[in-house]
């Protein structure tokens, strides 16, 4: 009887042999194809990324010499601001120390012409060449005080103004209206148009009328 199950294996011929050989070259063949070509992409990355790092690098590079240069422009600039602020320091102190400079030569003609007229006073006994001298040396200082920006008050004649002159008695005249200045008891002075000192003044008080007087002492009286 022949049995049912699995056919006797037939014993492989040398044709099947070669032609399962050949079939397991062709796979390995596909294969190695197939690595290499997922290789290919893995070693074009890798040199996309070599670039890019020498890229990043050469960028990095680049900042660090632009901060560079910054660093040392930021070390000049706050150098030169020092020294700017040393020299203004200085100036300040020189222009309060010699500020005045120009008011003293111009001085010193005056100081060397009262000196001559002196020196003429003793060796003369003519008053009025004397008198004379001192009223050239007066306007010298006169003419070197309007030339620094020193102007005198005119306060004779003139209405009362407390921003320039300083009350210091009220007189009573006939002679002048009331709240006019009536004598000049020391000058005032303005530089460059601001108040230097006042003028010290006397200031008149009209006097009241004689009917208004009695008419006041009256009054008092029945009060």
């Amino acid at each position: 009887m022949i049995r049912k199950g699995r056919a006797a294996e037939r014993p492989s011929s040398g044709k099947d042999i070669c032609k399962r050989g050949m079939v397991k070259k062709a796979k390995k063949e596909k294969t190695g194809e197939a690595m290499e070509e997922r290789e290919l992409p893995v070693k074009e990355q890798g040199l996309d990324g070599a670039e890019r790092i020498e890229e990043l690098m050469r960028k990095l590079e680049e900042k660090e010499r632009e901060a560079a240069e910054n660093y040392d422009r930021y070390v000049r600039v706050a150098a030169d601001l020092e020294n700017y602020r040393k020299r203004a320091a200085r100036e300040k102190a020189d222009c309060i120390k010699y500020g005045q400079e120009n008011l003293i030569r111009d001085i010193l003609p005056m100081v060397d012409s009262l000196g001559r007229a002196m020196e003429h006073a003793c060796n003369s006994s003519d008053f009025e060449a004397f008198r004379e001298g001192l009223k050239l040396v007066r306007n010298q200082l006169t003419c070197c005080l309007e030339k620094h920006g020193v102007e005198a008050i005119d306060a004779a004649g003139k209405d009362f103004d407390p921003n320039f002159h300083e009350a210091m008695l009220q007189v009573e005249s006939t002679e002048h209206k009331n709240n006019e200045v009536v004598e000049e008891f020391e000058k005032g002075y303005l530089l460059n148009g601001r108040l230097l000192r006042p003028a010290k003044v006397s200031v008149c008080r009209c006097p009241a009328p004689r009917d208004e007087i009695l008419k006041m002492n009256e009054e008092s009286s029945t009060g």
